[in-house]
C-alpha cells in the first residue's frame, strides 16, 4: 500500500505541475480529453474492443482484427470499398460482432469487395460475422446466442442492423465446443431492414451463413467449402434466398441446406448447389420446411433427408420435383430417417460466373464427368474420366464418346449414372478393338446407376409419361426418333437401388425411336436388368448379358421392337429370368437367343398378356423354361412361328418345361472378344 501510495502521489504531482506551468503560460493549451481506446486502435489499424459511436474506416487500408470488435447498441461501424480485415488465428476470441440496436455498413462493390480473412484462409482459423437484431424469433425476446452469449431477439420484424454488399470472408467457423461453432455469418433475430447482397464464405469449418429466426433476407450468395451445412436456419426464419452458387470439393461437408425446428417457410430462388464429393443437400429437421423455386442439384449421394421424419409436404418444390424415397438401411428405419432423390435439374440456374468478384482458386477438373451437357460435347479418349455423379444430356445437345474411351464410375449408387433426355443424342463410338468402358472400379452390381435413354416414341404409358427412374419425362408419337447411336459398349456393375421397388438398369430405353442405332453392348454384374425397354420401337443386336441379378431382358409398355443375337449367362444364383415381358403385348421379335444357366433359375417369363415372336432360341440349365406370370395364353409366346409347345410343370399351373424350340444352335461368340474388356 505503501508504493502504491508513493506512486499516486508523483503521479499527482506530476499532473500539478504540468498544471502549474499551463496556467503560467500566457496562451494556455486547450485540454483535450483522451481518446477510448478502440478509437486509437481504429486509427492504428487495429481491431479490437468495443465500438460505441459512429466510425468509417479508411478505404482501401489493411486493418488487422486481433480480438472481439463489437458494435455497441447506438453505434455504427462504416467499412468503405477495398478494405481488407486480417483476422488474427486467435479461434473463438477473434471475431466482429453487432450488438442489438448496432450497425454494419459494408459498402464494397464489384470492382472493390470488402475481405475478411485470416493470413492462411484455413477453417476455424477465426469467428466469423454476427448481427443481432430485434426481430422475432421462437427463441423469444431478448435470447440469448450460442455463440458470445449475444442477446437477440424482440418484436420489430423490420428492424435494421445495416448493410452487408459484396463481402467475401474466409477461415471462419472456430471451434466453441463439442456442439457450436461460429459460421460464416450469424444473423441473430436480423431484420428484414437489413440489406445482404453478394456475399461470399469460403473455407469455414462450420455454417456459411445461418439465421436463427428473424425475417432478413438475403441475395446473391457464393458459398464455397463450408464444413458444415452452407444455408443453416432455425427459430422459424421465414426470410428468402434469392441466387446461391454453393460448391464442396471436399469430403464429409454436411449439408447444403439444413433447416430445424419450426417451419417459418423461407423462399429459396435459384440455388445451385454443385458437389465433386457426394454427400446429402437438403437436410430439414423435426417439422422444417421451404419453399424452393430454381433448384439445380448435381453431384450429391442424397437429394433430401427429412431428418426426424417430417412430412415431404412441409418441403414445396415450385418446379414440381418429386420426392422419391431411397431404399433405406435398417439404422435410417430404426432412427426415422429418410432419404430421397428428386428429379432436378442439373442445368444450373446460377454460375459462378456470376460471382467474378470472388478471389478463389476453386476448378473442377476437366475428367469429372457430371451436371448437363448442353450444346456438343466431345469426350478425349486419352482422358482417364470419372464418372462423378449424374451426368445429363439436355434437349438439343450430343455427347460423344470415342472409341477406347474409360469410364470409371463413383461407386455412389443411384447419384452416378448417364441420361439423354428427349431431344437429346448420344454418339458411343466404340469398336470391337477398342470398345467404350463405363464401369466402377470392383464393377459390382449395384454400384452405380448405368445409362438411361429417353425418347419421342410411342409407350402405352402416354405422352410425356414420367420414368420410375429420376422422373425423366419420355414418350411421344415419333415411332422413328432418333436418339443418337450405341456401339460397342461394355458396362459393369450398374443397377444401384432407388428404393423398394425400383432400381437402375444396365442400359434403359424410355420410348426411344427406331432410328436410335444399338448394336454390340455388354452388361456384366448389374443389380437389376440388363437391358429393359419402356416403350418404344427401338431394336438392338449383338448383346452380351453376364450375371444381371434381374432380368437380362426386360420389357414393358408395349414395345415392338426387336433383338438380335443375344448371349445370357448366368452363373450366379437368385437371377429372376432371361425374359421379362410385362403389360400389353407389342409381338417384339427376338433371334437367335442363347442363354445358359449353371444354377437353375427361370428362363421365359411373361405377364399379363405380354408376349413375343422367338426364333434360334436356345435354352440351357433353367428350371423353368416358361412362366406365363398371370396366366397369359401361350398363343401370345409364338416359337419357330407356333403356339409355344409347353408342358405345366408337376404341381404347377403356369409354369412350363418348353417341348421343342429351345434346342437352336448356340450363338458362337468366340468373336465378341470386346465384350469383357476393363478401365
Amino acid at each position: 500500500m505503501k508504493k502504491l501510495s508513493l506512486k499516486l502521489i508523483a503521479v499527482a504531482l506530476a499532473f500539478t505541475a504540468i498544471n502549474l506551468t499551463s496556467c503560467s503560460s500566457d496562451d494556455p493549451a486547450p485540454i483535450v480529453p483522451s481518446k477510448a481506446k478502440v478509437l486509437e486502435n481504429l486509427e492504428a489499424g487495429v481491431m479490437n474492443g468495443t465500438l460505441e459511436e459512429n466510425y468509417t474506416l479508411k478505404a482501401s487500408t489493411v486493418y488487422n482484427l486481433t480480438g472481439q470488435f463489437i458494435i455497441a447498441d447506438g453505434a455504427s461501424l462504416s467499412i468503405p470499398a477495398g478494405t481488407k480485415i486480417l483476422a488474427d488465428n486467435g479461434g473463438t476470441d477473434v471475431y466482429i460482432a453487432v450488438l442489438k440496436g448496432g450497425e454494419i455498413n459494408i459498402n464494397g462493390n464489384a470492382g472493390s469487395p470488402v475481405v475478411m480473412s485470416s493470413v492462411d484462409g484455413n477453417r476455424g482459423d477465426w469467428g466469423g460475422l454476427t448481427l443481432c437484431g430485434k426481430a422475432t424469433t421462437t427463441a423469444g425476446v431478448d435470447a440469448q446466442a450460442e455463440v458470445g452469449g449475444f442477446i437477440y431477439g424482440g418484436t420489430d420484424d423490420t428492424d435494421s442492423s445495416g448493410i452487408i454488399r459484396y463481402l467475401q470472408i474466409v477461415g471462419t467457423g472456430a471451434q466453441i465446443n463439442t456442439k457450436s461453432q461460429y459460421n460464416g455469418v450469424s444473423f441473430y433475430a436480423v431484420g428484414s431492414g437489413t440489406l445482404v447482397d453478394n456475399v461470399a464464405v469460403i473455407n469455414g469449418s462450420d455454417d456459411g451463413v445461418e439465421f436463427f429466426g428473424g425475417t432478413v433476407s438475403a441475395t446473391n450468395l457464393y458459398l464455397e467449402n463450408n464444413d458444415d451445412d452452407s444455408i443453416d436456419w432455425t427459430e422459424g426464419w421465414n426470410g428468402s434466398v434469392t441466387n446461391a452458387y454453393i460448391s464442396h470439393t471436399i469430403a464429409d461437408f454436411s449439408t447444403v441446406f439444413e433447416g430445424d425446428k419450426t417451419n417459418g417457410n423461407p423462399k429459396f430462388t435459384n440455388i445451385t448447389a454443385i458437389s465433386t464429393v457426394g454427400g446429402t443437400a437438403l437436410q430439414f429437421k423435426l417439422q422444417s420446411g421451404a419453399t424452393i423455386d430454381g433448384l439445380s442439384l448435381s453431384g450429391y449421394d442424397v437429394d433430401l433427408d427429412m431428418k426426424d421424419g417430417g412430412d415431404t409436404a412441409n418441403v414445396v418444390f415450385n418446379d414440381g420435383y418429386a420426392p422419391v424415397a431411397h431404399a433405406l438401411p435398417a439404422k435410417q428405419i430404426e432412427t426415422g430417417e429418410y432419404f430421397y432423390s428428386l428429379n432436378t435439374s442439373v442445368v444450373p440456374t446460377v454460375d459462378a460466373s456470376d460471382f467474378d468478384w470472388v478471389d478463389t482458386n476453386l476448378s473442377f477438373e476437366s475428367s469429372l464427368l457430371q451436371g448437363a451437357v448442353t450444346g456438343n460435347v466431345t469426350l478425349d479418349a486419352s482422358v482417364n474420366y470419372i464418372l462423378n455423379s449424374s451426368y445429363i444430356v439436355q434437349s438439343g445437345a450430343k455427347l460423344t464418346i470415342p472409341a477406347g474411351t474409360k469410364i470409371t464410375a463413383r461407386d455412389g449408387g443411384t447419384g452416378v449414372y448417364i441420361a439423354v433426355l428427349q431431344g437429346g443424342e448420344i454418339d458411343i463410338q466404340g469398336t470391337e478393338s477398342d470398345p467404350v468402358v463405363i464401369a466402377s472400379t470392383a464393377a459390382n452390381g449395384g454400384d452405380w446407376g448405368g445409362l438411361t435413354i429417353c425418347g419421342h416414341a410411342t409407350t402405352t404409358a402416354g405422352v410425356n409419361a414420367v420414368a420410375e427412374i429420376g422422373g425423366f419425362v419420355y414418350g411421344g408419337t415419333t415411332d422413328n426418333d432418333n436418339s443418337g447411336s450405341i456401339t460397342y459398349l461394355v458396362l459393369k456393375g450398374t443397377g444401384a437401388q432407388i428404393n423398394s421397388e425400383s432400381q437402375y438398369n444396365g442400359l434403359s430405353l424410355y420410348a426411344v425411336g427406331s432410328e436410335t442405332v444399338i448394336e454390340n453392348i455388354s452388361v456384366i454384374n448389374g443389380s437389376d436388368d440388363g437391358v429393359e425397354f419402356f416403350g418404344g420401337t427401338v431394336s438392338a443386336s449383338n448383346l452380351y448379358l453376364e450375371n444381371n441379378d434381374d432380368d437380362s431382358i426386360d420389357w414393358t409398355e408395349g414395345w415392338n421392337g426387336s433383338v438380335t443375337n443375344a448371349y445370357i449367362s448366368h452363373t450366379v444364383t437368385g437371377f429372376s429370368t432371361v425374359f421379362e415381358g410385362d403389360k400389353d403385348n407389342g409381338n417384339p421379335t427376338f433371334t437367335n437367343i442363347t442363354a445358359i444357366s449353371s444354377v437353375g433359375g427361370t428362363g421365359l417369363q411373361f405377364k399379363k398378356q405380354s408376349g413375343g415372336t422367338i426364333t434360334g432360341l436356345h435354352l440351357t440349365g433353367y428350371d423353368v423354361d416358361l412362366d406365363m406370370k398371370d396366366g397369359g395364353a401361350l398363343a401370345n409366346v409364338q416359337i419357330e412361328g407356333a403356339n409355344a409347345d409347353a408342358t405345366l410343370l408337376s404341381g404347377e399351373t403356369k409354369k412350363y418345361t418348353l417341348n421343342s424350340g429351345k434346342d437352336a444352335t448356340a450363338l458362337d461368340i468366340s468373336g465378341w472378344t470386346w465384350k469383357n474388356a476393363g478401365l
